[in-house]
């Protein structure tokens, strides 16, 4: 596997002197080699570097399936136009893949950062290898860092033989209850550091589903505790070529390595055969749920597979960082989908909206922003609030400037635990929610939805896809969407105490049962809550956050 960054090609993401890189490299050397002497003790396996890689790539005739001519004919009217619906339900999220994977008759390409054991995930994987019973080609591609020790459970998928599965940036050890892959990251922090945070679900290169959320209960109002508040965006028509392209570039890069790497060169097809009637087995113990009878009385699915589902005609371009977007000691890492995201928000002229969980502007940011501010743009930013995230040192990389942008006129809005998760005014079945959305709206016209996050780590670290939209009725709908996530009943408002004043005292507003209420300090949360939070944003660089 020749260029692959395994043990003993280390890549570091920032260049050093060389008097410094030289202990730098004599110390990695020590922690590489105690890190492998560690796991073989321990009983781990290593990365295998003779397994093929056989390039593949995407079908160039999509209007020659099904999904391609059904879509086709939807957007017949308007040449050079891609079809897009906002997809802010998590049931309808659910159902646009599951009818996709129903609907393909060709190939189903997969690309996810977190693919989970629960029971929605079960049932869109179930969905897959159905597919490829039927004779379409699977190909996934899952990030590392959630495969934990499920090798051999993934490796029973890909011994369908309809089923190709690879791993990106992989960890080099297996096994032993993650330990080699903690001695791993231990040896090799600035390689594995580095994850594939896309989501991508294409079916015959004709129709995508592209945006937030990852393959597990939480992302489609499933779980019985926590769900996230998230948006996709279904696409169908030329944008669908250039999100295949992206897909294909990962597929085929040196980044992406084969699950017979970890598990051996053959796989016994016996295997794929129990992992379907387990998968059968465990989907139909969920088709009784609550659940499963409101995904049923939808209807939503039926449309999608029939290639009836309302879409807008809009230009549409897919944007990806490529999958180096950081090695070599690259100080600067190619970053299109952030210098396209920029020339976008810096255009706008009367309104900008930004929707991000995790929100650490660098300093050229709040300058654009308070920029904007001057020129009279109105400005307003959804994030979590510290009840509602679930990476409280993010928060803290983000609590720090928020009284700069509240003093140059930014609005500034953090989700409560309790909120809605869609515009519809629906509660979530659970008891709390967290914001899990990435886009960005600019005069509710120009859309970017996807996986990048606003923060250090997507801009630098991770790579991330996105669909730009030029489209008044998209971006007037996402408006909504965010003018009620914003509420005072779903999201509580900051001000500065003393307005203007960056010293001054924050001051949290919101309602609940009609009333107004008002806090001091970080509402929902506990002193202790409070403390480490603070302590985690102190100790973090942000460049990590």
């Amino acid at each position: 596997m020749a260029g692959w960054p395994g043990p003993s090609t280390r890549r570091s993401g920032r260049p050093r002197g060389r008097a410094g890189a030289r202990t730098t490299a004599t110390l990695v050397r020590a922690l590489a080699a105690a890190a492998s002497a560690a796991a073989l003790a321990a009983g781990c396996t290593a990365l295998r570097h003779d397994v093929p890689r056989p390039p593949s790539y995407a079908i160039d005739d999509p209007q020659q399936t099904e999904l391609g001519r059904r879509f086709a004919a939807q957007l017949a009217p308007t040449p050079g136009m891609s079809g897009v619906r906002l997809l802010t339900s998590g049931q309808q999220a659910f159902l646009a893949r599951a009818a996709l994977a129903e609907a393909a008759q060709r190939t189903l390409d997969l690309q996810y950062y977190v693919v989970a054991e629960d029971a929605t995930a079960t049932l869109l994987l179930y969905r897959a290898l159905l597919a490829a019973q039927r004779g379409v080609r699977v190909r996934l591609l899952i990030d590392d860092l959630d495969v934990g020790d499920r090798d051999s459970h993934l490796a029973s998928l890909a011994a369908h033989p309809n089923v190709q599965l690879r791993v990106f940036n992989p960890f080099a050890w297996r096994g032993a209850a993650n330990l080699g892959k903690a001695l791993d990251y231990l040896s090799d922090a600035a390689r594995l550091n580095r994850r594939m945070h896309n989501k991508l679900w294409i079916a015959d290169n004709a129709v995508a589903v592209i945006g937030g959320r990852n393959l597990s209960d939480a992302y489609f109002s499933a779980d019985t505790r926590s769900n996230f508040a998230d948006l996709d965006v279904l696409v169908a028509g030329p944008a669908v070529a250039e999100a295949s392209r992206s897909f294909d570039e990962y597929w085929n890069s040196e980044w992406a390595v084969p699950i017979q790497a970890f598990t051996g060169p053959t796989l016994d097809p016996g295997h794929a055969e129990r992992l379907m009637s387990e998968l059968a087995e465990r989907a139909a113990a969920f088709h009784g749920s609550d659940y499963v009878a409101e995904l049923l009385a939808s209807g939503f699915g039926p449309l999608v597979r029939a290639g009836q589902v309302e879409l807008i005609a809009a230009p549409a371009v897919v944007l990806h960082d490529p999958p180096a977007k950081r090695q070599d000691g690259a100080t600067e890492p190619q970053r299109p989908l952030l210098e396209r995201l920029r020339q976008t928000v810096e255009a706008a002229q009367a309104e900008l909206m930004l929707i991000s969980p995790y929100f650490v502007p660098p300093e050229r940011g709040i300058d654009t922003l308070c920029e904007l501010r001057r020129r009279g743009v109105r400005v307003r930013v959804l994030t979590n609030s510290l009840a509602s995230t679930d990476v409280a040192a993010v928060h803290a990389g983000y609590a720090r400037y928020r009284p700069r942008l509240l003093a140059c006129g930014v609005a500034l809005y953090e989700l409560q635990p309790a909120a809605p998760q869609s515009g519809r005014g629906r509660r979530l079945p659970a008891p709390r929610v967290s914001l899990h959305a990435k886009a960005v709206v600019v005069d509710r016209r120009s859309i970017l939805i996807g996986s990048m996050n606003l923060d250090p780590r997507s801009r630098w670290t991770n790579t991330e896809v996105a669909v730009l939209i030029d489209s008044a009725a998209i971006g007037g709908e996402l408006g909504r969407w965010f003018d009620q996530a914003a509420s005072l009943e779903h999201s509580f408002s900051l001000q500065l105490a003393t307005p203007g004043d960056p010293d001054a005292a924050l001051i949290w507003t919101g309602r609940e049962g009609g009333a107004l209420q008002r806090f001091d300090s970080e509402p929902g949360t506990s002193w202790w809550q409070r403390a480490a939070a603070h302590l985690l944003g102190a100790l973090v660089p942000e460049e990590m956050l």
